[in-house]
């Protein structure tokens, strides 16, 4: 089916977008694999074309536009060269950290942070996850206590993308230990101050050039003026801005997929057992017209809450079945994807092997299928009881 999700200005950009992949990122993906970490350079060099903050006004230095489809143009473009841990750091800083200062920042906090994040001069992370409450946010025990100007805050976070080269970083706190969820608030904690260290980078499975770290916070004094929103408010700050993320997560899902499956057509299209191609084979026929059609029809419920997600209707249900069910084909697809290249499919000198590793995170950060599927029961008005 036609797709009409884009117009011409969306392939302009993305021209542009192909561009830089091919001088800024294509040869250095395999450097930034073997040094666990991606190169600051290619922060800047997004910056310069024009990549980074893409809804942050031009008044701060971006580029004006707050359309998700050219978020979605570039997620298109990673995936077709494997760029996940990239589009994974970019991501947090882009459709996580910048609208938040955008929406929750005060004019001077946005002129102080925004225009770095555009330039790449400026890296930002958001810090949540604690090693006692991951998709229980309620759970958290970093506290942040009021001392005159400042607030002094205490703990720890994990897991946090960008960890290692963030310059700023959001960090939810607890504020008022009695009030519940109500007593949470955001603050912005900035590289260089005092009791704000950084503790290992995180060994995982996949996304290896995407640095993830421990995060420590030792009595930091953080001026008042960086908390960021309403003292209080910050879980709910937190969850009026999940859907955004979940939807990012979602069609980053949503493009793996299809690239996994143009890639392993080809490969069985001429790839050759028992003297045909693979391609050939009953088997492989169903499994891929299985796959693609799956592929296919979620891609229409995706550019709709695309569409909705720039007309701020999508619903936190909506965003929520969108990544669950995205993530979830994600991963089967790129199985069975591995499965048809054989045993070059186990080698990460082809493209299915990386992203079999790259893809089981997706199911997980920005809250597991399983918190997904709660989120959409309780919707639908179950209470999850027995009667």
């Amino acid at each position: 089916m036609q797709r009409t999700l884009y117009d011409q200005d969306h392939e302009d950009f993305r021209d542009v977008v192909r561009e830089f992949v091919a001088r800024e990122v294509v040869p250095h993906q395999e450097r930034w694999e073997t040094d666990r970490l991606i190169g600051r350079e290619v922060w800047t060099a997004a910056g310069k074309q024009g990549l980074l903050g893409l809804a942050a006004p031009e008044g701060y230095g971006g580029g004006g536009q707050a359309d998700f489809r050219y978020r979605t143009v570039m997620m298109e473009e990673f995936a077709r060269i494997g760029a996940a841990s990239l589009e994974s750091a970019i991501s947090v800083h882009d459709d996580i950290v910048l609208p938040y200062l955008l929406d929750l920042g005060t004019e001077e906090q946005k002129r102080c942070w925004v225009p770095g994040m555009c330039t790449g001069e400026t890296v930002s992370a958001i810090a949540m996850t604690e090693p006692g409450a991951g998709s229980d946010l309620q759970g958290i025990r970093t506290t942040a206590v009021r001392d005159g100007d400042h607030w002094v805050l205490d703990g720890a976070k994990t897991f946090i993308t960008n960890g290692i080269q963030s310059d700023l970083v959001i960090v939810l706190a607890r504020t008022d230990p009695a009030a519940g969820a109500r007593g949470m608030s955001l603050f912005v904690v900035e590289r260089g101050m005092p009791g704000f260290t950084r503790g290992r980078k995180l060994d995982k499975i996949g996304l290896h050039a995407q640095d993830t770290a421990e995060l420590f916070f030792d009595s930091v004094r953080v001026p008042a003026t960086n908390l960021l929103g309403t003292e209080g408010r910050g879980f709910m700050h937190l969850m009026e801005r999940l859907p955004r993320e979940r939807m990012a997560i979602a069609v980053w899902a949503q493009c793996v997929t299809e690239t996994a499956l143009e890639q392993t057509l080809e490969y069985c299209t001429e790839r050759t057992a028992f003297g045909k191609p693979v391609a050939d084979f009953q088997h492989s026929r169903f499994l891929l017209a299985e796959l693609t059609t799956q592929s296919d029809v979620t891609r229409v419920y995706i550019d709709r809450a695309i569409e909705a997600l720039n007309d701020g209707t999508l619903t936190a249900v909506d965003a929520a079945k969108a990544k669950w069910w995205t993530t979830e084909l994600q991963t089967k697809t790129v199985d069975r994807c591995l499965q048809l290249h054989g045993g070059y499919g186990y080698m990460t000198e082809y493209p299915i092997a990386r992203a079999y590793l790259d893809a089981r995170i997706q199911t997980i950060y920005g809250g597991t299928t399983e918190i997904m599927k709660e989120i959409i029961g309780r919707s639908l008005g179950t209470s999850g009881k027995a009667s």
